[in-house]
């Protein structure tokens, strides 16, 4: 059976990315500049053949999808799964604010190793996206579908396809910009990189 290609794109700019702070699992909207990358993102997607368009459920991210699902004529499927990973008491923070509150934990952050100590761990946020796009690829065997998440959430996704951990991938490859779609196939719950997808 021929994998599923799983299109990846990154939700549009939101009020907190204007303000460099972290935001997790708090539900934060669009600026005016998010949603026109969200009227882009589906015009670039406009002659892509789309089988079903999934979404984070928070609100940057299914503001974004929306577009697309109705440009193409499909339902939007708001999935939890899809969530970015939980900054625990690092939500709402700009890195200034965490490197003074919590610098023991910030310089653990930058050489790449966990940061927060509540919340979740990028271990556990991956295990959960993985398992979650695995199973939405499942439903659509030889197809192709749009996930819109979270740079944590693609960040993890593409270390599992890369075959890397995910220090490695934070520390060698940048953060996907707003609404910048790659790809990945996956091929009975095995994620791999689609073509352009490397780690350098």
């Amino acid at each position: 059976m021929p994998p599923t290609t799983v299109l990846l794109a990154r939700h549009g700019e939101s009020d907190w990315n204007v303000e460099g702070r972290w935001q997790g699992h708090t539900d934060r909207p669009l600026t005016e500049l998010g949603h026109r990358q969200a009227a882009a993102l589906a015009e670039e997607l406009a002659d892509a053949e789309l089988d079903a368009v999934y979404t984070s459920d928070l609100r940057r991210a299914s503001e974004t999808a929306a577009p697309v699902a109705e440009r193409h004529g499909l339902p939007l499927h708001r999935v939890r799964a899809l969530r970015e990973v939980d900054v625990g008491s690092w939500a709402g923070l700009t890195r200034e604010e965490v490197a003074a509150r919590f610098p023991a934990a910030y310089r653990r952050w930058l050489d790449g190793d966990a940061g927060w100590d509540d919340g979740e761990s990028y271990e556990r946020m991956a295990a959960r996206v993985v398992a979650g796009v695995a199973e939405l690829a499942s439903r659509h065997a030889g197809g192709r579908i749009l996930v819109v998440s979270h740079g944590g959430v693609i960040r993890a996704l593409h270390a599992a396809a890369l075959e890397v951990d995910m220090a490695t991938l934070r520390l060698r490859r940048r953060v996907s910009a707003n609404a910048e779609v790659t790809a990945i196939l996956v091929d009975r719950g095995r994620l791999s990189p689609a073509q352009g997808l490397a780690l350098d």
